[in-house]
């Protein structure tokens, strides 16, 4: 692997492997005002969420590169203390990468992108239209991570209020992230759309103890089948499942597809299955199948 020492390489140059490596990062369209009631508009990556109660927010326009100045955001926030973090979905990615052009003080990235802008309730900027989710903040900190060009401002941001579209629920009222059909940003021009084609699960562990990888045998741990994510479904069960005398004279006559030409069990063919069995969501049918296979062994070794 490569190595890479922030200090030796120039700044614009470790911004880049940062930027295309902790990735996907979701987009703060963030609208704010200044003083004068100027509106600005403007898309940040660096952006999530930190707490529930209270909900905080967190995003950070940083210091700029080239010429360590900093962004309309920051000074529009040091200024009133309140800003609207719109989410940005794939149907306005192109208007939100237009807001991001570098428009002089003063100028409405509102009507340059031809986003609209929708009066907010609790604060003065206004909220985006388009955008699915709109939450409107007050500023509790802004803190400033450095003075050269590059250096970040993590803006703190208490939610006072949230917008949600209704069409992004199902019918029990849970938000369907292929509804909300979100976009994050990559490195260089890249983006990533989150919708149903790029989604899966991952059933929690939950509160319950797992097992853990420790309590694996040698065999999946160095199987050629069986990748970490097949591995790590087995080690999530709470208990190793016992295998009963009836469950074992159940699995003796379909072991007999994984023996090997000289009446060993094959490997190989075992893992295929269990592949299969955990692809499908059936540990605990694939545990089964481990204990038997490894029942059969010991019982024509001894």
């Amino acid at each position: 692997m490569s190595v890479f020492n922030p200090k030796e390489l120039a700044t614009h140059e470790f911004h880049q492997i940062l930027l295309g490596t902790v990735i996907p990062r979701p987009i703060a369209l963030a609208s704010t005002v200044d003083a004068n009631g100027n509106v600005n508009l403007s898309p940040f990556s660096f952006f999530n969420c930190f707490s529930a109660n209270p909900p905080i927010l967190v995003f950070s326009p940083a210091r700029r590169v080239r010429n360590n100045t900093t962004k309309h955001t920051l000074e529009n926030i040091l200024e009133t203390k309140e800003v609207v973090i719109n989410i940005v979905n794939y149907a306005m990615v192109e208007q939100t990468s237009l807001s991001s052009v570098e428009f002089d003080k003063g100028i409405d990235e509102f009507v340059k992108s031809g986003l609209t802008a929708v009066q907010s309730k609790l604060v003065t900027p206004p909220r985006v239209k388009e955008s699915p989710v709109a939450f409107e903040c007050k500023v509790n900190e802004v803190i400033p991570l450095g003075k050269q060009g590059g250096a970040g401002h993590l803006v703190i941001c208490e939610v006072l209020l949230v917008h949600v579209d209704d069409a992004i629920f199902d019918n029990n009222n849970v938000i369907l992230p292929k509804k909300l059909d979100a976009v994050a940003r990559l490195g260089g021009d890249w983006y990533c759309r989150v919708n149903e084609q790029s989604l899966f699960k991952v059933p929690k562990p939950g509160t319950k103890l797992a097992v853990g990888f420790e309590k694996l045998p040698e065999s999946l741990l160095k199987s050629e089948i069986l990748n970490g994510n097949h591995l790590a479904r087995m080690a999530s069960v709470e208990t190793v499942p016992a295998l009963t005398d009836e469950e074992f004279a159940d699995w003796i006559g379909n072991l007999n597809q994984f023996l090997a030409e000289n009446g060993v069990i094959s490997i190989k063919l075992l893992h295929e299955k269990l592949k299969y069995y955990i692809e499908e969501g059936a540990v605990a049918t694939a545990w089964k199948l481990l204990l038997a296979a490894e029942k059969i062994t010991k019982n024509r070794k001894s």
